[in-house]
């Protein structure tokens, strides 16, 4: 899922008339770094202009840093335990997506973040174009008055317990949603290059459905309550989209930490 590294480089002095040509790492115009004890991220937002993170463990920021799941970061025990409050504004005329770039580049120069990636492979599955070819609508930002204006998709579950993706999206970020139900990774292969509108609901497996490895079934919240009814998420991707997820191995990014300050450096 999208992912960056940073890399310092050294420009010589004949290439200062060609400097224009060279593209400027993305950085928070002005940025606060605070730990605290309070681990907890209700009050995080991430507005036009703004990012403001209460109380994350510092892992969680690396997940949105380099765009991959907390299983797909290896690094220090604290990363899930130690937490921080991150207020930065973005510079006049940044968008979302280069929030990711100016999250690394915050690591980098508060923690002294060195990473590198490594694919390794994984039993997972494809998202592919199903037999009878697809069924989803490319994106007409003209038309669609309901679309929201930076793309943002609506990921969620209903008091009835059933999944919903919603929104405009790639392919990519499609399969990169799926992976988070607990089947194992997904990766697109669809061959489908535009930003499509999605609406997918289903009902969820229980046996699959992404839950806290140390609760037991017996306390799970609604754990006594039937699962919901209607289609599987393979049924309503058929059904709904005309894809389908195939078996297959995949190669997954791992974000490797080689070094990380637990201590950041004062504002």
């Amino acid at each position: 899922m999208k992912t960056f590294l940073l890399f310092l480089i050294a420009v010589p002095a004949t290439c200062i008339e060609n400097a224009q040509d060279v593209p400027i790492q993305p950085k928070f115009e002005v940025a606060s770094v605070k730990r605290t004890d309070r681990c907890f991220a209700g009050n995080s937002s991430i507005d036009p202009g703004s990012v403001t993170l209460k109380g994350v463990p510092l892992k969680g920021v690396l997940m949105e840093a380099f765009q991959v799941k907390m299983e797909q970061i290896e690094g220090p025990s604290w990363l899930e335990t130690d937490c921080f409050e991150i207020s930065a504004k973005m510079p006049e005329g940044a968008t979302k997506d280069q929030l990711p770039a100016m999250l690394q580049a915050l690591m980098t120069e508060r923690f002294k973040l060195a990473a590198h990636q490594e694919a390794r492979p994984r039993s997972g599955y494809a998202l592919v174009v199903d037999k009878g070819g697809p069924k989803v609508k490319e994106d007409d930002p003209k038309t669609n008055f309901m679309r929201s204006p930076d793309g943002r998709q609506l990921w969620a579950f209903g008091a009835s317990g059933h999944g919903l993706l919603k929104g405009v999206m790639t392919m990519a970020t499609l399969a990169s949603n799926l992976s988070r139900q607990g089947y194992g990774p997904v990766q697109d292969a669809t061959g489908l290059t535009g930003k499509y509108d999605i609406d997918l609901t289903w009902a969820p497996d229980p046996a699959f459905a992404p839950r806290d490895p140390a609760a037991s079934a017996a306390t799970l919240p609604g754990a006594d309550i039937p699962a919901p009814e209607g289609p599987s998420l393979f049924t309503a991707l058929r059904e709904s989209l005309g894809l389908r997820m195939e078996r297959r191995d995949v190669r997954v990014q791992f974000v490797v930490i080689d070094h990380i300050e637990r201590i950041p450096t004062e504002n």
